[in-house]
């Protein structure tokens, strides 16, 4: 759930409600998440999975999942320094990439394009984004040491999104998925589709 009981002024209860409304997605599978509880007064969190399949499935359902990630709302009135406004998001992203993809040197920088092109391109508008972009590498040995080497990204971000009206939330979320379907390689929705109402809780 939530951490906004005591919102004194109910603003964060109504942005938690735009971005529970904010949409699906073809490919993916958005579900709202227990929120960190330490930093910040008020969080709310969804977790996400890019699915190699274009309808929404259930989380019972065995499907592979070509990417995953975490986005965390953070309120703080307080407004503290370090984020230069009232809200935070926080973001975490991880997919497997094709070998030649995951060993261009470029991959890192290319990643965070990504986030802030589809941030952009969203109209989102934001402040202070900074984040880390990191290769993983997996071998295996022993008796698994006949599956393949992958390499994962991992880009971990975070920005202050301005807020001036609760329905502005909405544009972040959309332009997160965007960015995790494009790590997962799924082509963007056509110009004119608009994601359907309803998040999972």
């Amino acid at each position: 759930m939530p951490l906004e009981l005591g919102d004194p002024s109910g603003e964060f209860a109504r942005v938690c409600e735009v971005l529970r409304s904010a949409g699906e997605w073809a490919h993916v599978r958005v579900e709202e998440i227990s929120p960190p509880s330490r930093l910040a007064p008020y969080a709310f969190a969804v977790s996400a999975d890019v699915l190699a399949s274009e309808q929404n499935i259930r989380q019972d359902e065995d499907i592979e999942e070509l990417a995953t990630g975490r986005l965390v709302l953070l309120f703080d009135p307080a407004a503290p320094p370090e984020w230069d406004g009232c809200y935070r998001m926080v973001s975490y992203i991880r997919a497997e990439l094709e070998t030649e993809l995951g060993n261009d040197p470029m991959i890192g920088s290319v990643t965070w394009s990504w986030l802030t092109e589809s941030l952009d391109d969203g109209e989102c508008q934001y402040r202070h984004a900074g984040g880390t972009a990191t290769r993983v590498l997996s071998e295996s040995f022993g008796s698994l040491a006949g599956r393949p080497q992958s390499i994962d990204v991992e880009l971990r971000a975070s920005w202050t999104p301005i807020i001036p009206a609760p329905e502005a939330a909405a544009a972040h979320l959309h332009a997160w998925v965007r960015t995790l379907r494009t790590v997962a390689g799924v082509p963007p929705l056509p110009e004119g589709v608009t994601a359907m109402p309803g998040l999972r809780r």
